[in-house]
């Protein structure tokens, strides 16, 4: 089992091709399965798989499995629980620079205004 031939990885996304892409195919091993994966950035996807792999090898040793599809479900909710917390620090930091961007606008909203006053 794997990917079908038509399944493209666009920086980060995946896609099925409707035939205009200009992707390159990338051979990939993961968890000792191969998978033929075709997208714009085979460097990138070359690392994502690397991920994946790893992420499934230190699961497997840590629940001490053998089932594939077990290791790869425990493998993708730990991938997804990383990614919302970076999902939850980014939009905590987006707030925090806004608020901070809003109060440093106010602050020089202030002090332009204050030679205005004065003269």
């Amino acid at each position: 089992m794997g990917f079908s031939p038509d399944v493209i990885v666009y920086g980060g996304t995946v896609s099925q091709s409707n035939g205009n892409g200009t992707s390159t195919s990338v051979r990939v091993d993961i968890y000792d399965q191969s998978y033929h994966l075709r997208g714009t950035d085979p460097e990138h996807i070359a690392q994502l798989a690397e991920y994946v792999d790893t992420k499934m090898r230190l699961i497997s040793q840590q629940a001490s499995t053998v089932d594939s599809l077990k290791v790869a479900v425990l493998a993708a909710l730990n991938i997804a629980d990383e990614f919302h917390m970076l999902k939850r620090q980014y939009e905590e930091a987006t707030q925090d620079y806004t608020a901070r961007a809003g109060h440093l606008a106010e602050a020089l909203d202030e002090i332009l205004e204050e030679p205005r006053r004065a003269g």
